[in-house]
């Protein structure tokens, strides 16, 4: 079973920095896209950023320009410097990723989706 830990969150002001970090842990043949989800309160969760094993991002509109994902592939990492915030970025982060436990799911295309538990990050304006 595979966990992820996430970790960084906290309080900020707006213009602020903050980066975060994600490691995963336990039984990993290889991980594949890796992610930023968030969801800020009284609304749905959404898309923040992903990146690709091959290190191809993707970013929400929102975030484009002041975030920044990347990830370390030998420490099942990824990580988010959020630079800028504002306010509205206020919100629970959860970290997600697509995996393959060992070689037999590799050979049948057997892939995995793991949350991590969430990080508080609170803008004050």
């Amino acid at each position: 079973q595979v966990h992820l830990v996430e970790s960084g969150g906290g309080l900020v002001q707006a213009g602020g920095s903050l980066r975060l970090s994600c490691a995963a842990s336990g039984t990993i043949f290889s991980i594949n896209t890796m992610g930023w989800y968030r969801q800020p309160p009284g609304k749905q969760r959404e898309l923040v950023a992903t990146i690709t094993r091959g290190g191809s991002p993707n970013y929400a509109d929102s975030v484009k320009g002041r975030f920044t994902i990347s990830r370390d592939n030998a420490k099942n990492t990824v990580y988010l410097q959020m630079d800028t915030l504002k306010a509205e970025d206020t919100a629970v982060y959860y970290c997600n990723a697509d995996y393959i436990p060992d070689i037999w799911s590799a050979t049948r295309g057997r892939n995995v989706e793991v949350w991590g538990q969430g990080t508080l990050v609170t803008v004050s304006s």
